[in-house]
């Protein structure tokens, strides 16, 4: 299976500590556009140095995307950024199953498209569900996600709901 990120989710796992949860229990190929990795590392910050190691440690895949006119097409037709349009279009030419994006915009091409997506919520609740994170931990994350990720309060206290409501492991 393959997933691929565009540059707002992969920063986001990045930035709190969840990026190699995620690398090292996901059982397939992550994938990035180029530019994804290229507007991801472009900075000395702890993300982008942690998502760089990763490139060259081959546990994150860059990719070329070949369809530049789709790109193109993406990016006027669903007001995108490059990283955004360049990670749906990898999506399809590498037949994978799911986007990882927080990129509202992305998320509309996605439903639009029909391609289905993820986000850094989606990742962390699931993390909780497979036991990879305590319960505590997940709500502290949420709301560290609140902070940098721009989510609408309702995201978040929906995501917090899903935790606490996951007590069966607890």
């Amino acid at each position: 299976m393959v997933i691929v990120f565009d540059s707002s989710t992969l920063i986001l796992l990045a930035k709190k500590e969840l990026l190699d949860m995620f690398l090292n229990n996901f059982d397939g190929i992550v994938a990035i556009p180029k530019v994804v990795r290229e507007e991801s590392c472009n900075k000395k910050t702890f993300d982008a140095l942690l998502i760089e190691k990763r490139i060259e440690e081959e546990k994150i895949k860059v990719y070329e995307v070949e369809k530049k006119d789709l790109v193109k097409k993406l990016i006027e037709d669903f007001n995108l950024e490059d990283g955004e349009a360049e990670a749906i279009i990898l999506c399809i030419e590498k037949g994978s199953k799911i986007l990882a994006t927080d990129d509202k915009n992305a998320i509309n091409a996605c439903k639009v498209l029909k391609i289905k997506f993820t986000t850094a919520i989606n990742i962390l609740i699931r993390a909780y569900e497979k036991q990879l994170i305590e319960r505590e931990k997940a709500l502290i994350k949420l709301d560290n996600l609140r902070v940098v990720g721009r989510y609408k309060e309702k995201i978040i206290e929906d995501a917090k709901r899903r935790v606490i409501g996951l007590e069966k492991w607890t």
